[in-house]
């Protein structure tokens, strides 16, 4: 998921980007997979059943709850705050419709595209490849990042090989994406000097005498 800039111009002007952008990686895909005569993005032939196609949105529901209860811990170590702040600066301040709309656009068009339209053609392992190098963020910082998007890029490759349809890559990708922005816009995690001074200063105040009154 490529991520846009904080920027001061008015909320409809970001989101109006975020669907130009992400409405352009989709009609890329369906052109793509036009031009080599797979007119059908969301299904793999011999594959998608009826049955999968109501089932696979259920697991993609399941498999985003996990990855994002994952991503909840990786807060408790050093990098993982690190990255919660360099994407709360990247993003600034972002309103709930602003945060359904890049969830929504990213998961649809980044599906599209990569397993939709690059993995039948390319192959599992090369869509992901290419899927985290899209993921490459401004410093070593980002680097759990692009590791976790190749790795849910084979995730998502497997899953999709296994249903025959794109419904469970679709929400997964939506519910990491929406719950995780939601997590970043709404949780503001102190610097590292606050986190390893307000402990020692809380426990100072607390082991401190108090000098007794005297008349």
């Amino acid at each position: 998921m490529n991520l846009p800039r904080h920027s001061t111009e008015p909320p409809l002007s970001r989101s109006g980007l975020v669907l130009g952008l992400y409405g352009a990686l989709a009609l890329t895909a369906i052109l793509f997979s036009a031009g080599r005569g797979d007119v059908d993005l969301y299904r793999l032939d011999g594959i998608s059943t009826t049955q999968m196609l109501l089932l696979s949105p259920l697991l993609g529901a399941a498999i985003g709850l996990v990855v994002v209860a994952l991503s909840r811990l990786c807060v408790k170590y050093q990098w993982g705050r690190e990255l919660h702040r360099s994407f709360g600066d990247i993003l600034g301040p972002l309103s709930g419709r602003e945060i359904l709309i890049l969830a929504l656009a990213s998961s649809i068009g980044e599906e599209l595209l990569f397993r939709g339209a690059m993995q039948p053609w390319l192959g599992l392992w090369p869509q992901a490849l290419i899927f985290a190098a899209l993921h490459v963020g401004p410093g070593i910082r980002f680097l759990p990042w692009t590791i976790s998007a190749f790795v849910l890029g084979v995730v998502f490759g497997y899953v999709f090989e296994w249903t025959g349809d794109l419904g469970a890559p679709i929400v997964a990708h939506f519910t990491i994406n929406y719950l995780n922005l939601r997590y970043i816009a709404r949780v503001k995690l102190p610097a590292e000097d606050e986190e390893e001074w307000a402990p020692a200063l809380a426990d100072e105040v607390a082991s401190a005498e108090i000098p007794e009154a005297h008349p």
